[in-house]
């Protein structure tokens, strides 16, 4: 599994992608591992010293953004992650990420539990406004 990605589904949905810290950078040029359908995109651009990527920009589009998809890089130490379906239920698919992994979110709940002192950069679609983008699960 070290060198894999790794999908988190219940249900026939698609609820996380784990890239393991092996798998980055494997190949040479532009490597997307996440699908042009869904809500974020995640590649790996390993490129040759003086290669040139053509300026370029993006064009506005409208885009139908129904779900807040996040992408968590951990940095530095060891994260236990817990999945919920949309109805708050725990799908019995935990996860440990370690230094180097990449986990994106795609839908559902989740929860984490720091298991050594752990650093993660977290990215997310914005505006983001805490207290209404949000649902607390009791468990």
């Amino acid at each position: 599994m070290k060198n894999k990605i790794l999908e988190i589904k219940h249900k026939k949905k698609l609820y996380a992608l784990i890239i393991k810290k092996k798998r980055r950078f494997i190949n040479k040029g532009v490597d997307f591992v996440t699908k042009e359908s869904d809500l974020i995109q995640l590649g790996f651009l390993n490129h040759k010293k003086n290669h040139k990527i053509k300026s370029h920009i993006h064009l506005k589009k409208p885009r139908i953004i129904n779900y807040c998809t996040e992408v968590l890089l951990i940095e530095k130490g060891k994260v236990k992650i817990t999945f919920y379906d949309s109805k708050n239920q725990n799908i019995k698919k935990d996860q440990i990420l370690k230094k180097g992994d990449i986990i994106i979110l795609f839908q559902g709940g989740h929860g984490f539990k720091i298991l050594e002192k752990t650093q993660i950069i977290e990215i997310k679609q914005g505006p983001y406004v805490e207290n209404k983008d949000k649902k607390i699960i009791e468990n």
